[in-house]
């Protein structure tokens, strides 16, 4: 075994870690009487999306290099070694399987912004379809060197080391669009009502991320030792930054500065450096994660002034700070030397806006047509007196009180 197959299949296993992680995470967030069904949103993810990856996003309409649609119609198994059996021995498998834990974890992130009264098996329609019809192109328009429109786009192509656009600002618009589809929650969505139920579950879901991370980012293939070296430094000191600009917010604005707060602005930390991570020095790092933890304490906040119920705040973590990540490169990219500081010219700066631009608006335009559709046949949100009881009722298991 190679040292880079290694490598591969250690990050692939760190990766897929943190959808249970996300679970966690969202699970402490949300009442008690719906912790079981918002870990599920999780869970089912990784089942329906895995099987869609392994046998059309792989090998299939994501691998527009090898032909694409072409290709999806035709035999889209064989580049990836479900038909060839000698691509087992040449790291391929491991390839498909390390980007296909980037499918799952962003379309789990978007159930974030439907908990407390989302259906759990119109919820699998929607992962199923979203994964096919959204997230497999456009991770191919960001991360497919040969002829991904996004990667190649303009003078100098889109800077995306790990998935600001493909992953985060992906899913932070599509929950925007499912938001507005299954409407704001009967209780719960004022600040005085949103109370985590269970706070330490949340840190585990927040350390589980952490440490997960390093796989997301460090396991790209084409990073050498130094560069490597460079992304894990990043993907520390990023989200400690962005962690402390969070909590010295909250304690200036509200008197307090919470866990919650600190777990937020890790995760707000991780997501600026995800797109940057390979591309900044460690000091540029820094501010980003202090500006992503600034900018993201007060977004998270706006669902409350637009009327939009963003129940655990994927647009105000996610599509927030993985836009100001990817901006962030257009002017501080160092390698290559193209970032407005370093290279002198705006050509990277515009290509990092028009890409986010156009990922967020496909994403939004998609996720809502999909939710909506869904929402108007099968039904996507839980009947009122259910959403009252608790949606954990619809799995027939809950927190057992006493």
């Amino acid at each position: 075994m190679t040292t880079e197959l290694a490598w591969t299949l250690v990050c692939t296993a760190l990766v897929l870690f943190m959808t249970p992680g996300l679970a966690f995470f969202y699970g402490g967030l949300v009442k008690a009487k719906s912790v079981v069904s918002m870990m599920m949103l999780s869970f089912g993810a990784m089942g329906i999306v895995w099987i869609l990856w392994v046998l059309i996003g792989a090998g299939g309409i994501g691998a527009i290099s090898d032909g694409g649609i072409t290709k999806f119609f035709g035999n889209p198994f064989q580049d990836i070694g479900l038909l060839d059996a000698t691509k087992a021995t040449d790291g391929t498998l491991a390839s498909a399987a390390f980007g296909g834990t980037f499918a799952v974890i962003t379309v789990a992130l978007i159930s974030g912004a439907i908990a407390d009264r989302a259906r759990f098996w119109p919820w699998m329609i929607f992962s199923g379809v979203f994964a096919a019809l959204v997230y497999f192109p456009v991770q191919a328009w960001v991360f497919n060197p040969d002829n991904g429109w996004i990667y190649n786009f303009g003078s100098t192509g889109t800077l995306d080391w790990a998935g600001g656009t493909a992953v985060h600002q992906n899913a932070g618009a599509a929950a925007l669009a499912l938001a507005l589809v299954l409407g704001r929650r009967k209780a719960g969505f004022t600040k005085e009502e949103a109370v985590p139920h269970n706070v330490p579950l949340v840190l585990i879901g927040a350390a589980i991320l952490w440490f997960g991370w390093f796989g997301f980012n460090a396991g790209v293939f084409g990073a050498d030792e130094g560069q490597t070296s460079l992304i894990i430094l990043n993907t520390i000191v990023a989200p400690a930054a962005a962690m402390i600009g969070f909590i010295i917010i909250e304690q200036v604005r509200d008197g307090k500065s919470t866990a919650v707060g600190a777990a937020s602005g890790i995760v707000a930390g991780l997501v600026a450096i995800t797109p940057a991570c390979a591309h900044i020095t460690p000091v540029w790092a820094m501010v980003l994660g202090l500006v992503a933890g600034v900018v993201c304490a007060f977004a998270i906040d706006l669902k409350y002034k637009l009327g939009f119920d963003d129940s655990l705040d994927v647009v105000g973590l996610h599509l927030v700070a993985g836009f100001i990540g990817c901006i962030w490169l257009g002017f501080f990219a160092f390698d290559p030397d193209t970032g407005l500081f370093y290279g002198g010219n705006a050509d990277q700066l515009i290509a990092q806006v028009v890409s986010s631009v156009a990922v967020l608006a496909y994403s939004f335009v998609m996720a809502y047509v999909i939710g909506m559709v869904i929402e108007k046949t099968v039904g996507f949100r839980v009947k009122e007196e259910d959403e009252v009881a608790g949606v954990d009722l619809q799995h027939g298991e809950a927190y057992a009180f006493d």
